[in-house]
């Protein structure tokens, strides 16, 4: 299967790196597109106080990879049940399902990882890795690719997993070429976590 939609959730507090990171690298991909996702397809504010206008609402989402930000935001909604119900519906329509950063504790939190290794901010680790049941947390890594699920480390870990995966999935000729538009010095072993 090759990727052709990413929708990425937007919600208050989202990190502005773990959104735009990603989006910069795969908007480089031939035949790849993004689309930014809001609750109610209106506007979403960073936390750094960045407005993201978003392209539809939750419930409008084409695309078959959903990719979940981390942020401040993360720390509210991880609680939330809605919000969770509503992550697992957008999972099961995509076929592929990723997070940057704390995001990963929205998917424990929503049953998505059970089952799964991955990963999240290390700055963050002990609240995140305390969410879900059956999930083998790997501390040091800088991103986690387990079958349809792909998580990474602290934000700008997103964007080197971004590459890594246009890589597996369109071919390392693909990703350097996006990696010597963006004159990005990026980390493209997995295992090669600074911060952990």
């Amino acid at each position: 299967m090759v990727p052709r939609t990413i929708s990425v959730v937007l919600f208050e507090d989202f990190e502005l790196l773990d959104v735009a990171g990603p989006v910069e690298v795969f908007a480089k991909v031939e035949g790849l597109s993004v689309e930014l996702l809001s609750a109610d397809g209106g506007p979403v504010a960073s936390s750094q106080g960045v407005e993201v206008s978003a392209h539809a609402s939750y419930d409008e989402m084409t695309g078959d990879v959903l990719m979940v930000p981390g942020g401040a935001g993360t720390r509210r909604l991880v609680d939330d049940e809605a919000f969770g119900a509503e992550l697992v519906r957008m999972s099961e329509r995509a076929d592929i399902t990723t997070s940057v950063c704390t995001g990963a504790a929205l998917l424990a939190a929503s049953g998505l990882l059970e089952g799964y290794r991955a990963t999240t901010n290390k700055r963050a680790y002990d609240w995140a890795t305390s969410f879900g049941g059956d999930v083998e947390w790997v501390r040091t890594a800088r991103w986690v690719h387990d079958r349809d699920r792909w998580t990474s480390s602290g934000v700008s870990a997103g964007t080197d997993m971004a590459l890594a995966f246009v890589a597996h999935h369109f071919g390392e000729p693909a990703a350097e070429e996006v990696q010597n538009i963006l004159e990005l010095n990026a980390v493209l072993d997995p295992k090669n976590d600074l911060f952990a």
